[in-house]
């Protein structure tokens, strides 16, 4: 059930721009800065991170040599530094990097002398309570951090062809089979707390073949759910906790019934997405229509009824996670970077069995303004945390809004997000681009070469997300091959070109499901040109937070404005809908009204107002210039 595939990680090489900064801003900054976290060496007043002593550490453990100073931090710390390495593989792989490569290779070792003899590898465990192994799956994540380095594996094998971290998670594979395939009626009815090796096993099974890998996939899937108080068991009879967890809500952790009869998208936000990708990529391999229904089931849940105009989703800091329909508050957004990410995975492989530009849309909106949004310019600040309006003095201050901050901190103690980040921006060109034998897909645009399997080479020359012409250059192609480009759905008109030769060429076309589809061959040049105006999105009336308020958009970015433009005060600003914005380099000058403001909580007199120009600027862009009000929608006039 698989009509195309991302393509390598080696398939596309970037060009001057857009992406290619942010690429170049991981390797240069990004990767050292948190490479240097993990090692405890940073410079600035972040949380201490010691995941790399917890290595250690572990292998002094198993060595017989004692447990140095101990294991430090969240019971899922060993998952940054296999997001670090992954982020490290995907970044070799675009710009090779000699001293950087032996970071990774030097690290790998650590974490090799950190497996035990029987393939297990959690240094929380191996370091506090080796006994407990396995007995904690409701909060232990140690298949959650499992999957992590299966991914990291995955990905260092795929940029450089070294194998020691894939040989080593494959033992893991193994020690995870013998335990949950082969140990009793308790361990083969168990499923991990946080879903996210399901999604790594089918990505190593796609890599390597190893059928065990397809098996545990399939079983933690299918086993979710079919006992909704698999967890409160669990919690009840083992008498000891990480951090007091005791099972009693399934939801939280997608196990209220089994996958296919969910349909509505709940709990907490990251787990849920990294389980439906999970679902989808098991979809492809089996081409199951039950489990496909339950995907798109989830997948309208989310996108039509619980996610932001950003892509953010899992709008409340109770659990992290979905609230309700149409629940989509500003002030207090959860937002998780990691959850936009999970939710580009999970459009990623419901395109891979369905082309339609609605997942392309998706992935590209949680990018441009999420993803990126949850990292700082200069890379060294990141945001959990992703509200849609702050009001400095409220956000981070009132008890409601504690979790909404009005400026990125330098390091988590749960660090997730940052590098999360990194392998996400360091390997878009997987989601950026797709195939199959006679077709290459266009997903999101990306300035670069991508040589496709297939026989297939298009150079890309853009300036997107704020240059609106896109670029094909056929390198080459074989008879009947064609190139499907997807139209966002924010770009009301378009217009295309093909030149064959030096000259205007005719060349059959055809519009299906979001993508246009072009006969090409070698020498076709293919240009591209979407709605480059301004916009004004309204809200669902269902959305009771957002009632008679108004958005404002360019192509894929949502804009925001800033008190540090805007005399310090935004709230009292509304927009006037009935001008379009004007276009000013990145920003935009937007037409509206501020009210008077007066000392008065209430008053029975109409306020008063005056024109004013309104200052926008791109949503992923804000708290880049000190901690200042922001808000994205506005009173419409």
């Amino acid at each position: 059930m698989v009509t195309q595939r991302q393509v390598s990680q080696k398939a596309y090489v970037p060009s001057d721009g857009f992406i290619k900064d942010f690429q170049k801003l991981i390797k240069n900054v990004v990767l050292p800065y948190q490479y240097d976290v993990l090692n405890d060496a940073a410079s600035d007043n972040g949380e201490k991170s010691h995941v790399i002593r917890n290595f250690i550490n572990a292998g002094s453990v198993l060595a017989g040599n004692g447990p140095g100073d101990g294991f430090y931090g969240m019971v899922f710390q060993d998952s940054d530094a296999a997001k670090w390495l992954e982020a490290a593989a995907f970044s070799l792989s675009l710009f090779p990097d000699a001293e950087l490569e032996q970071k990774v290779d030097d690290l790998v070792d650590i974490i090799a002398a950190a497996q035990d003899s029987d393939g297990y590898l959690d240094t929380y465990f191996t370091i506090k309570d080796q006994d407990k192994r396995w007995t904690n799956l409701c909060e232990g994540h140690e298949l959650y951090c499992a999957g992590h380095m299966i991914e990291a594996a995955c990905a260092y094998y795929e940029s450089t062809g070294k194998k020691k971290l894939l040989d080593v998670m494959t033992r893991n594979v193994e020690c995870m089979y013998r335990q949950f395939l082969h140990n009793g009626d308790q361990a083969f009815s168990a499923y991990p707390g946080h879903p996210e090796v399901e999604l790594a096993l089918m990505k190593m099974y796609q890599l390597t073949g190893n059928r065990h890998c397809f098996d545990l996939a399939h079983h933690f899937i299918e086993v979710r759910g079919v006992d909704p108080l698999f967890f409160e068991k669990e919690c009840a009879g083992r008498g000891w906790t990480v951090w007091g967890s005791d099972g009693k809500n399934p939801r939280y952790n997608q196990a209220h019934a089994p996958v296919r009869e969910q349909k509505d998208a709940v709990g907490h936000a990251v787990r849920a997405v990294y389980l439906y990708t999970a679902m989808a990529h098991l979809t492809q391999a089996t081409g199951d229509d039950t489990l496909l229904a339950a995907c798109k089931n989830l997948w309208n849940s989310i996108t039509r009824r619980q996610m932001y105009i950003t892509g953010g989703i899992g709008s409340t800091v109770l659990g992290e996670a979905f609230s309700a329909d149409y629940d989509l508050p500003s002030d207090t957004a959860y937002c998780e970077t990691c959850a936009s990410i999970g939710l580009m995975y999970f459009a990623s492989r419901l395109l891979e069995i369905e082309p339609d530009g609605e997942y392309g849309d998706v992935m590209e909106k949680a990018f441009y303004n999420t993803v990126l949004g949850g990292m700082q310019s200069d890379g060294k600040r990141f945001f959990y945390v992703n509200p849609l309006e702050v009001v400095p003095g409220i956000a981070g201050t009132a008890v409601t809004h504690m979790h909404d901050l009005p400026q990125r901190p330098t390091w988590y103690a749960c660090a997730c997000c940052p590098p999360n980040v990194a392998r996400t921006v360091s390997s878009l060109g997987k989601y950026a681009w797709g195939e199959n034998e006679t077709t290459a897909y266009c997903h999101l645009y990306t300035a670069g070469t991508v040589t496709f399997s297939n026989g297939m080479k298009l150079t890309c020359r853009t300036e997107y997300p704020y240059g609106f012409s896109i670029e094909f250059t056929v390198e080459s192609a074989k008879k009947g091959q064609q190139l499907a480009v997807r139209i966002p759905a924010w770009s009301r008109t378009y217009a295309v070109q093909v030149s064959r030769g030096g000259k205007p060429a005719e060349v059959e076309t055809a519009v299906q499901k979001g993508y246009l589809y072009l006969n090409v061959a070698a020498g076709d040049v293919v240009m591209l040109t979407l709605d480059d105006r301004p916009y004004f999105v309204y809200p669902s009336p269902r959305i009771p937070d957002l009632s008679g308020q108004v958005a404002v958009c360019r192509g894929p970015l949502v804009y925001c404005a800033e008190g540090i433009d805007n005399g310090d005060d935004v709230l009292a600003l509304s927009i006037d809908t009935s001008r379009l914005p004007e276009v000013q380099g990145r920003n935009l000058n937007v037409h509206g009204l501020r009210e008077k403001v007066t000392e008065r909580l209430y008053t029975m007199d109409a306020p008063e107002t005056e024109p004013n120009s309104i200052t926008m600027i791109p949503y992923y862009t804000w708290s880049n210039r000190g901690i200042t009000q922001m808000k994205v929608w506005f009173p419409k006039k």
